[in-house]
């Protein structure tokens, strides 16, 4: 799990969710997982590290981490479950991905 953050960017090798920096703001960040909510530096690197988990796949109430991924998605004000059930899914990139990738039935393929 490795993510990377730069002063606009952070980003992983676990994930394709993303953060940046909200347009127009230094101190407000957008999470790829996270549509339409503005969060601060601090609560956009808990989202990035709860994503990274997410990736793993065999996350629940059972795995050792959990009491942590609880605590953190509190932080954001939901749920370990909730958290992990939204970063678990694909970006809007990776869907729209997915669709192109998709055969055209009017192609006869």
């Amino acid at each position: 799990m490795t993510l990377t953050i730069s002063d606009t960017t952070m980003t992983s090798d676990q994930t394709a969710h993303t953060a940046r920096q909200a347009p127009g703001s230094e101190h407000l960040w957008e999470v790829s997982w996270l549509p339409g909510r503005a969060l601060d530096r601090n609560s956009a690197i808990t989202a990035m590290a709860l994503a990274d988990y997410a990736g793993e796949g065999d996350l629940d109430e059972r795995h050792r981490l959990w009491p942590f991924i609880e605590s953190w998605a509190a932080e954001l004000g939901l749920t370990g479950s909730d958290a992990i059930s939204r970063a678990s899914q694909p970006t809007l990139r990776h869907q729209h991905d997915r669709e192109s990738e998709r055969p055209d039935p009017e192609a006869g393929q």
